[in-house]
């Protein structure tokens, strides 16, 4: 079993500045000063985050963010992602685009219509893109190409060659 983490040895400014937390109204402040402060008591991480109803990595994430950050861990950065990497370039884009001009059986699919969910399928089976990537990454690589794209439909045609200009007509 592994020793418990407690946070280093407080300096005054930093006792001071994670009271100052204490006392804040953003609740992110209030809870991380709260971990820091139980912690600073010699208290473990599991016991903390029972005392404060929160996980025990929420303990251990702040105590080793106060290490690398000091009292600046006190403030709630962006919840987004850092970088955002698109899984279709532009060739990528056009490499779709040319699957998607294929007919699916020639993938080994047992169908002859596309759908956003076959063509994420297809792309991943064929190295296009590193994952399995959503119907809204497939949508989106269409939009950027300029084409729509709807629902896969069946029509009902007639293999009469005749066919279609007795129906223009009517």
């Amino acid at each position: 079993m592994k020793d418990p983490i407690y946070v280093r040895a407080l300096s005054s400014a930093e006792q001071a500045g994670i009271e100052a937390g204490l006392r804040s109204s953003n609740a992110f402040t209030l809870r991380r000063s709260q971990i820091l402060l139980a912690s600073s008591r010699q208290q473990r991480p599991a016991e903390i985050a029972r005392n404060l109803g929160c996980a025990t990595q929420t303990v251990r994430n702040t105590i080793h963010a106060f290490e690398q950050k000091g009292l600046a861990c006190l403030k709630q950065e962006s919840s987004r992602p850092k970088t955002v990497q698109a899984q279709f370039d532009q060739a990528k884009c056009e490499s779709l685009r040319a699957q998607l001009h294929q007919s699916p059986r020639i993938f080994g699919k047992a169908t002859s219509q596309w759908t956003l969910q076959l063509a994420a399928e297809v792309c991943f089976e064929r190295g296009l893109t590193v994952n399995q990537v959503s119907i809204e990454t497939i949508r989106q690589a269409l939009r950027r190409l300029g084409v729509g794209w709807q629902r896969a439909k069946h029509w009902i045609t007639s293999p009469d060659p005749e066919y279609e200009r007795r129906e223009k007509t009517t």
